[in-house]
């Protein structure tokens, strides 16, 4: 009988790319994948380390899996069994933990899937994390998540993700520019390039530490690509996006106007402390940029709060430059102290009561920004790819700029690009539209 395999996935766009090239393996071996709250034979978990809340949900996702179960075999994978093996070990419900480099064999390590006494741990050395393994996630998806690129070389001193996954390595050209190719064959209209720290592609390329190609290079040749009707690029640190990357992407054919540019902190005191490799100077130069080439484009933004040493005034300093610059949405973070990370040295910590009301701040003019950005693409034309899924008798998609938008649910729109005139912003935050054509051609 065939046996029964579900997956779940904490963290990133690059876990959820890594799962979905992994499930893959299984699948090709002979296993029936199925939807993590169904009935499996063994469920395998795709931990996250970066908050603490990730960690905090690994126990109850176990629970939720031996509920499915009990006779289950549980696997962990990922960054969190990576950086803390030992932990996830003595979970009960567990049989086996596998770090950075083994979760890509990870068949190689389960036999008849009977549960064990104790469970098994496989992890590296993460300076042998210094290989690179292609993957990209499809499913029920209208966009697939595209992976370029894996590991750090920065020091950010909250951050504990060079030690989950190594070194700064990259994808051959060759085999991103394949792997896209195969995406868009399956009729994906969508692909979002992933990576850690994505701008620093080309590192790694050829199995050393020096650059074979430039990110400019990979956007300007996936590009070229037949068949691929939306590129986006994910997360992409400010010293590595590059005014003529800004400027390619402004003529592209295949790329739209929507970045997710990491701030942190709009203090240089902090960013200074945080050891990151820019200015609040340097940041506000590519958000002029962006917008002056693409007046339209969508800018989202990450930012900590409550890192240690960050004053009244300086989070102060970092709310009027947000509130000042012409984003359209943050992504708010609350600092938690991560083992073996530098800022937990630094002095000066922050109440996590003060860190709590600091970031209801920053939410509350992220709604703001949203909702402004929203009301300035009101009348303009643009074009939406619908998604698969039912929402309370609505279908929602989102336009090149990263506007989401609803609409009554018909299924026969799912995975469509259609042209629409923006309407209305609703009470849900959501936008309406008008149609203008029928479905456009790829």
């Amino acid at each position: 009988m065939q046996k029964k395999v579900a997956f779940y996935t904490l963290g990133c766009k690059l876990n959820f790319s890594e799962t979905s090239t992994i499930a893959r393996v299984f699948v090709e071996e002979g296993f029936d994948r199925v939807d993590f709250y169904e009935v499996a034979d063994m469920y395998v978990i795709n931990t996250c380390s970066v908050t603490e809340n990730a960690d905090k949900r690994f126990k109850t996702i176990v629970k939720q899996a031996q509920k499915m179960n009990p006779d289950a075999f549980v696997a962990a994978i990922g960054c969190y069994a990576q950086l803390k093996p030992e932990d996830l070990a003595v979970v009960d419900g567990v049989d086996l933990v596998l770090g950075a480099t083994e979760k890509f064999k990870i068949t190689d390590y389960i036999n008849d899937l009977t549960k064990n006494d104790f469970s098994e741990v496989h992890s590296c050395e993460i300076e042998e994390a210094d290989f690179y393994v292609g993957s990209y996630a499809i499913g029920d998806r209208t966009r697939a998540f595209l992976k370029v690129q894996d590991g750090c070389d920065y020091k950010c001193t909250y951050c504990t993700i060079p030690l989950a996954r190594g070194i700064s390595r990259s994808d051959t050209l060759g085999n991103v520019l394949k792997n896209a190719a195969e995406i868009s064959a399956k009729g994906i209209k969508e692909i979002v390039l992933t990576g850690v720290n994505i701008g620093d592609y080309g590192k790694g390329e050829f199995g050393n530490k020096k650059h074979g190609h430039t990110f400019l290079d990979l956007v300007k040749a996936l590009d070229g690509v037949e068949g691929i009707h939306r590129l986006r690029i994910s997360s992409i640190e400010p010293n590595l996006l590059k005014n003529e990357t800004i400027d390619f992407v402004s003529q592209s054919n295949s790329f739209v106007p929507h970045f997710h540019i990491p701030l942190q902190s709009g203090s240089d005191t902090i960013l200074k402390l945080m050891r990151r490799r820019y200015l609040g100077s340097l940041y506000v130069d590519r958000i002029k940029r962006i917008k002056e080439t693409m007046p339209h484009a969508c800018i989202g933004v990450d930012v900590i709060v409550g890192f240690p040493g960050e004053t009244d005034a300086r989070f102060l300093e970092t709310y009027h430059l947000l509130n000042e610059l012409n984003i359209s949405y943050l992504h708010v973070f609350t600092y938690s102290e991560r083992d073996n990370t530098a800022a937990t040295k630094i002095e000066a910590v922050v109440p996590k009561n003060v860190r709590s009301k600091r970031s209801k701040m920053l939410r509350g003019l992220s709604v703001k920004k949203r909702r402004a950005f929203y009301e300035s693409q009101l009348g303009t034309e643009r074009t939406v790819l619908f998604e698969g899924e039912n929402k309370e008798g609505y279908i929602q998609g989102f336009t090149e700029n990263y506007i989401k938008v609803k609409a009554p649910w018909d299924p026969g729109l799912v995975n469509t690009l259609h042209k629409v005139e923006l309407t209305e912003v609703d009470a849900d935050g959501l936008v309406r539209f008008s149609f203008i054509s029928t479905e456009v051609p790829v």
